[in-house]
């Protein structure tokens, strides 16, 4: 199988960019369009609102687990023949989620459109670094970033206008056009690079399966069964634990690790891990508070909450195009601080959010989070990867998708045991003033100082709502202060040479 010559000699770069951000944007939508339409699901599919949630987890623990084998995969049967498989594979197991006629079919197939769809992601990023020279990665990182980060804050707003507006089998029937198109466009322009024969190091991927799909099970049971006090919570943290202290000693003392262990030497690379991380917690722990508060706080429908939380992904494209152009200008790592900050400020803008406000600081807010984060993960994207040595890209982009989708399954249950928590916990320390000895109670409200049901039931109600608005402050809050803490992160990464080994193609660097 030949490799292209050189970066000049691919032909069609703009068909094949479109061809894989296709396919990449229909993947990334899939972790968040199928939230909204949970509940249609129940009543056809025969289940309940426990077991439902089986849906989101089997796609879920399915793509955590098969990412890491995408890079042994590839340098296996070929980049671009893994990558086609895997649109057809996810293509077609979307429709079959579309026309599943109980739980235990749909979960089934979700679970191989988990399968099919891990390698999407990752081969993508290292396709848009193969075909482009090294001058131009900042403007590759863009489009793919864009393709990431946008793809999670429209899902949900996508998701609800098919499930109103047919029903919720088309959340899963759109990815059959797209799927289509990126087919034939990445069969027809999509380069062949020359495979790489290495063996299979089952153990070391059999422990970091343990530990990533332990991890993901127990994120995303915890919040079901009441986290610590379950016990399937506590012999999952332990298999999580066990497998990730066995893949790390492995890795450390093998002859040939599942994951090259080379990779980690890279210190841009595991700052670059380390960053992606925290992107992670942000971006989609932000997304996963804001819907349901827009929803239960200031009764906004699915559209409006849609339209309010749309200039997020305005504020984040045009930092895209933006940053695309500005990391040949200026140092990453200024950029880098430079988004953290402006995402900073977004967080803390969040905090003054009340119940009596307009929607224009949610908008303001959202545009400057969405300018920030787009600060940050163009230049991360390509400074993690331009001191790495290409035949490891593969393997790389594996881990920094994987990784990123930790982080955003930590997050979100990190966020959601805060707001459970402080829920209770101000709601306590509000009602200690609801009492018949409180002349300002009299003041307010004589009926509820009285003992009136009703007024008594109002003045609950209004309590919920200020502890619920004061828990989701206390949550940006938390996101502010882990932003902050990053900031040191960037005096770690290192300015790349301008003869970065990034700049010749993948393949005249593989064996």
């Amino acid at each position: 199988m030949s490799a292209p010559a050189g970066h000049s000699n691919v032909p069609h770069r703009g068909l094949i960019t479109v061809s894989i951000m296709l396919a990449t944007v229909m993947q990334v939508l899939d972790t968040t369009i199928a939230n909204v339409a949970l509940p249609s699901m129940v009543g056809d599919l025969g289940a309940s609102a426990d077991t439902i949630n089986w849906v989101l987890t089997s796609y879920i623990v399915a793509a955590a687990i098969m990412t890491p084998l995408t890079g042994w995969l590839s340098d296996r049967f070929g980049r671009k023949e893994l990558f086609l498989v895997s649109v057809v594979g996810f293509t077609v197991t979307s429709m079959m989620c579309g026309i599943a006629w109980s739980l235990e079919t749909m979960v089934a197939f979700r679970l191989l459109q988990g399968v099919f769809g891990a390698a999407i992601v990752p081969l993508s990023q290292t396709f848009l670094l193969d075909i482009n020279p090294k001058e131009r990665h900042g403007q590759a990182m863009a489009m793919w970033g864009a393709g990431i980060m946008v793809g999670p804050i429209i899902g949900p707003t996508l998701g609800g206008w098919l499930t109103e507006s047919f029903n919720w089998r088309w959340v899963f029937f759109i990815n059959l056009p797209v799927g289509i198109v990126a087919f034939l466009g990445s069969a027809a322009y999509l380069p062949s690079i020359a495979r790489r024969l290495r063996g299979f190091d089952f153990f070391g991927f059999a422990m970091l399966s343990l530990g990533v799909g332990s991890l993901q099970l127990m994120l995303d049971r915890g919040g079901e069964v009441d986290w610590f006090s379950a016990a399937e919570i506590w012999i999952q943290l332990g298999l999580a634990i066990t497998g990730f202290w066995v893949f790390a000693v492995h890795t450390a003392t093998a002859e040939a690790p599942f994951i090259d262990r080379k990779i980690f030497l890279d210190r841009n690379f595991v700052t670059g891990l380390i960053f992606i991380f925290v992107i992670g917690v942000i971006l989609l722990a932000s997304l996963a508070l804001l819907p349901p508060m827009l929803s239960r706080l200031f009764g906004y429908p699915t559209t409006t909450t849609g339209l309010v939380m749309a200039p997020r992904g305005v504020g984040t494209m045009i930092s895209m195009l933006a940053v695309g152009r500005l990391v040949r200008l200026v140092d990453a790592r200024y950029l880098v601080v430079t988004g953290l900050l402006l995402t900073a400020y977004s967080l803390y803008l969040m905090t003054g959010f009340s119940p009596q406000m307009d929607s224009w600081l949610i908008v303001e807010s959202g545009i400057i989070q969405g300018l920030g984060l787009g600060l940050v993960f163009v230049p991360l994207s390509t400074v993690a990867f331009a001191t790495l040595d290409p035949k490891h890209r593969t393997d790389a982009a594996s881990l920094f998708s994987l990784v990123r989708n930790i982080g955003s399954s930590i997050g979100i249950s990190i966020v959601v045991v805060v707001l459970t928590h402080n829920t209770q916990v101000n709601h306590a320390d509000l009602s200690v003033a609801i009492s018949p000895f409180n002349p300002n109670l009299w003041a307010v409200s004589p009926l509820a100082a009285g003992g009136d049901a009703t007024a008594l039931s109002r003045m609950d109600l209004l309590v919920n709502q200020q502890a619920l608005m004061i828990s989701y402050i206390d949550d940006f809050k938390l996101m502010m202060i882990v932003t902050l803490m990053a900031l040191p992160l960037a005096l770690v990464l290192r300015k790349p040479r301008a003869a970065a080994p990034a700049g010749a193609p993948a393949a005249a660097h593989m064996d």
